[in-house]
């Protein structure tokens, strides 16, 4: 691991005098940046053709970008990723109302108390990952509505085989919800290619969660076959976009899940153009396959104006609505055991 290098660099400062830091890893072939603000991916970079390199994810240049911005670019997400219905649960007979942030009725990523806006204690790390960050903070007992204090790790690494893994760890002392997760917006073109449309998917999932008019899953899983949402065989992203809406925006479940704690390849993007491949693999249940619906005018790295449909997510997680949806994995973190999963993205280029 000798060669895979861990630099330290101020990103800027809160209004409060806090001081934030941007970490940026390389391995001398690819890198990539992660702040303590928001335990925030900042950037990707690849190389590129004729010495110059590309940076495959969409955020911002600068720390003001990211304070502004409820966009979640490559931030951590939690406590509980995605949506809860009617924001509230029952949990052990006790009733927890959280904030209404999505639709006026529903909580989205956790509210409006996000993970994204918390400074992070941060370390460099190394483990058989390779080397990296460890970003933790202790989310106290009612924050975002959620019961217990919870301590939380994500770790960053890279590795020499161009392997980004994100580690995630948490105990509590109260039973709670948990459900952490990544939003990283990739476009592999870079950051500033447009439309994701050509790009092409593979994904090992045989079924999405159905969903209501508010986006709430249902209970049903829905096979994909014959349907526009149908990517077990590889196709541009947009070849069937317009069949669903204003775009993806759904739950995907696993074919073939892990039960270890040994990641399970489930994704292949391929930018036909330039030949880059991004491999996604994870030990979690599902994922949400996001095309960015609602980015469209947003100004970005170096000034670059952001388009709908200008990314993609790949949002690894647990289901959402599982605090109230008995059929789905369960998503309770209970005193004594340890929350553990893994996400890789592993770049070609």
């Amino acid at each position: 691991m000798s060669a895979i290098k861990v630099r330290k660099n101020k990103f800027g400062l809160l209004s409060d005098g806090t001081k934030v830091h941007l970490f940026t890893v390389s391995n001398g072939k690819m890198s990539f940046s992660c702040s303590d603000y928001g335990c925030t991916v900042t950037s990707i970079v690849l190389p590129a053709k004729g010495g110059t390199s590309v940076d495959v994810l969409l955020g911002y240049s600068s720390l003001e970008g990211f304070l502004n911005s409820d966009l979640c670019f490559g931030t951590v997400v939690g406590r509980f990723a995605n949506r809860i219905g009617n924001a509230a649960f029952t949990l052990d007979g006790v009733r927890y109302q959280l904030d209404k942030n999505d639709a006026g009725i529903n909580t989205l990523h956790g509210g409006f108390d996000r993970y994204e806006k918390k400074m992070w204690s941060a370390k460099k790390v190394s483990s058989r990952f390779g080397k990296g960050v460890r970003f933790t903070r202790i989310s106290p007992d009612g924050e975002q509505g959620f019961p217990g204090d919870v301590k939380i790790s994500v770790s960053y690494y890279l590795d020499e085989c161009n392997v980004i893994t994100m580690e995630y760890q948490a105990s509590t002392d109260k039973a709670t919800p948990i459900n952490l997760t990544n939003h990283s917006y990739f476009n592999l073109k870079g950051y500033n290619g447009g439309d994701v449309g050509s790009h092409k998917l593979y994904m090992d999932c045989g079924h999405y969660l159905e969903v209501d008019k508010n986006l709430i899953p249902t209970g049903n899983l829905i096979p994909v076959t014959d349907t526009p949402y149908d990517f077990t065989k590889t196709k541009p992203m947009g070849q069937d976009i317009a069949s669903v809406g204003y775009g993806y925006d759904n739950c995907y479940v696993l074919s073939h899940p892990a039960t270890t704690e040994q990641p399970v390849l489930f994704a292949t993007v391929t930018e036909p153009e330039s030949g880059r491949k991004m491999h996604v693999s994870t030990t979690m249940p599902g994922v949400q396959f996001y095309t960015a619906n609602w980015i469209d005018g947003e100004k970005g790295k170096q000034g670059f104006t952001y388009s709908k449909h200008g990314a993609f997510c790949l949002e690894t997680q647990a289901f959402p609505d599982a605090p109230n949806k008995q059929s789905f994995p369960d998503c309770i973190l209970r005193p004594g055991q340890d929350y553990h999963t893994v996400t890789q993205y592993s770049f070609e280029f």
